[in-house]
């Protein structure tokens, strides 16, 4: 039977595992540089067969790592990583990268079944300033078909104003509107298969909305396949999203709220999200990447 078990490196990360295959490392107190807008991220990331899939730092983006909530137009601040981008200048790098640094574990609960991992997180801007209080929990959780990781945050804004969350369309560029939580593939996957409700396709289905989408693509050197697919909660903002997703330059799913319509974040109203990733070994056709969809979604009741 397989079970989960959850190692705790304080202070730094936690990791889950099955038997002998690490699933994924949370690191929730990174290093990285300011320019890569510090944040938690869920790398690396592998099916419960030991395939990778996430890449971390590739050199085309730097600031993408693994699975991470990112938001690159927060207001006139950048909780993405590197430059950002206005209809006047195009993409520039400005000093406009936050951080969403940790602040205290709240708990870790762990059985055969399930990790559950929650923390509290404070978002500074570049020059110091607290704009948000965060709480989000990671749970981690086998399914039929491989195991789902249900990510979750309520985001308090405390910067005393209104703040509009937005996305490089909504700043001018066309079909662009990444932010939220997004996944960055290997560079395998390049050229693999989107799969969404609509049919399996290429980047052609950037923009549309969905309640899920996600991605098959095969390994290197071993040639399997695996499967990465997010599902959005009913009860998240603007549900259901668009997606930001692509196949041709590198494997990306980001369900993405901010798309195309800024969200005006109040100070009164905290904005909570909710998200299942299931990952699971070997390609997936329409017919089954419907059927794991359906796992995914029976994890956001």
């Amino acid at each position: 039977m397989t079970v989960l078990e959850c190692n705790h490196t304080v202070g730094r990360s936690i990791q889950v595992s099955a038997g002998e295959v690490e699933l994924f490392s949370y690191v929730y107190r990174p290093t990285d540089v300011q320019l890569e807008s510090p944040r938690p991220y869920v790398h690396p990331i592998r099916t419960l067969g030991g395939d990778l899939v996430t890449v971390f730092r590739p050199h085309d983006h730097v600031w993408h790592k693994g699975l991470v909530w990112s938001l690159p137009h927060f207001g006139h601040d950048n909780f993405w990583g590197g430059p950002t981008f206005s209809r006047e200048h195009g993409y520039r790098q400005l000093e406009n990268n936050g951080s969403m640094d940790h602040r205290r574990v709240v708990s870790l609960e762990a059985d055969e079944k399930s990790v559950r991992f929650q923390h509290e997180l404070a978002w500074h801007t570049q020059s110091g300033d607290e704009v948000v209080t965060e709480d989000r929990t990671l749970t981690a959780t086998l399914t039929p078909d491989g195991w789902a990781l249900i990510f979750e945050t309520t985001m308090a804004n405390v910067s005393g104003d209104v703040v509009q969350i937005g996305s490089p369309t909504t700043a001018g560029r066309e079909n662009a509107g990444y932010g939220g939580l997004f996944w960055r593939g290997p560079r395998a996957f390049t050229g693999g298969t989107i799969l969404a409700p609509q049919g399996a396709g290429g980047d052609e289905l950037r923009g549309q909305r969905a309640p899920w989408m996600g991605f098959t693509g095969r390994q290197d050197e071993t040639g399997r396949g695996s499967t990465v697919l997010l599902a959005d909660a009913t009860t998240n903002p603007r549900h259901p999203p668009q997606w930001f997703v692509r196949s041709e330059d590198f494997a990306a799913v980001c369900p993405a709220p901010f798309f195309s319509e800024e969200l005006p974040f109040t100070p009164e109203t905290p904005l909570t999200f909710r998200y299942a990733v299931l990952i699971a070994d070997d390609l997936s056709t329409n017919t089954r990447a419907t059927a794991l969809a359906i796992q995914a979604q029976s994890l956001l009741p």
